[in-house]
């Protein structure tokens, strides 16, 4: 029992649980934020963890509200911030993701400045902050140098790279500002097993190859574990020469490839067959495993996540065959 607490903001989404799991299991006492506590889809399976009944606290806090996190944090060595929406179809992208990115993290990051006891933050980006710029090209190796450009997103409507880049943009000037020890974990798209009972934007994209459509997406995608990120956010608080930012791809492959291992898994599953574009949409650039690596972090293999994913939509019943 190493009796360390930590917080966990927007406890409930799905690398924020396995965070929670893994700190739990580390012997840590974990404070969780959730936007309400009267959902039991953002609590039961929370409070169903080993060791939670003992070292889970949850508290109520909204990106939006200032000083709600305040409560939460205090007496705590380490925030971890991962409350931020994640999806890409939107109507009003101002209102529904780039205001509680960025608000919300200077929210939080302005309430972890009050607090003394707070030794560093760990904050949940993304590869969307460092992927989209007109330098990523076919075999191009990406770093944690690299960072999206604004621009680029704007004129493109990407607007959840958008919201994940201006969210770290200012993220280190405000910590840079305000003495904060802070690093980034910059995943890919996230896979693996679910904890919570709804369904995720990455779960959703293997969803939708297994539901029966006819075609599949002409995408290159980079794929990470839950528990590799989960457990990269634990390192980057353990590891007291951790810095910067840490981004986390196991692989990058085309969809086509994703559809031919899970062809491979399980061959009587229907699969869609024809691609919708001639060309594809973004370039299958490789992301360098250099400094995830000096964390410690030994990557578990796409096939593995895949599977594990695919075994958690069908006994969740979000897929059947």
């Amino acid at each position: 029992m190493n009796g360390k607490v930590v917080c966990v903001t927007g406890a409930s989404g799905f690398i924020a649980s396995w965070l929670v799991k893994l700190l739990l299991d580390r012997g840590y006492t974990v404070k969780a934020t959730v936007r309400d506590l009267g959902d039991p889809k953002r609590t039961e399976h929370l409070r169903a963890l080993d060791g939670a009944s003992e070292r889970l606290q949850l508290f109520k806090a909204n990106l939006l509200e200032e000083g709600s996190f305040d409560a939460a944090f205090d007496g705590c060595e380490c925030v971890f911030h991962t409350a931020s929406p994640c999806f890409y179809d939107t109507k009003d992208p101002q209102a529904e993701l780039l205001d509680p990115a960025v608000n919300g993290t200077l929210n939080v990051l302005g309430s972890c400045a009050k607090i003394s006891s707070i030794k560093r933050v760990v904050v949940t980006s993304s590869t969307a902050a460092v992927i989209f710029n007109s330098r990523c090209t076919d075999d191009v190796m990406v770093d944690e140098a690299w960072f999206s450009s604004t621009d680029f997103c704007k004129r493109a409507e990407l607007w959840y790279p958008l919201s994940k880049t201006l969210a770290e943009e200012c993220a280190w000037k405000f910590s840079k500002e305000n003495g904060i020890d802070m690093i980034t974990i910059n995943p890919s798209f996230v896979i693996g097993p679910l904890l919570q009972p709804t369904l995720n934007l990455s779960a959703a994209l293997i969803q939708n190859l297994m539901n029966g459509t006819i075609y599949y997406p002409n995408e290159n995608y980079h794929w990470v574990n839950v528990k590799d990120v989960a457990l990269a956010h634990i390192l980057a608080f353990e590891v007291p020469s951790a810095n910067g930012r840490y981004c986390l791809a196991e692989r990058v492959t085309h969809c086509v490839e994703v559809i031919k291992t899970i062809h491979e898994l399980y061959p009587t599953v229907r699969l869609p067959q024809k691609c919708t574009d001639k060309e594809p949409l973004f370039p299958k650039y490789q992301v360098s495993d250099k400094k995830a690596r000096s964390l410690g972090l030994d990557y578990i293999p796409f096939e593995t996540s895949l599977k594990e994913i695919i075994e958690s939509l069908k006994e969740k019943g979000f897929v059947s065959f």
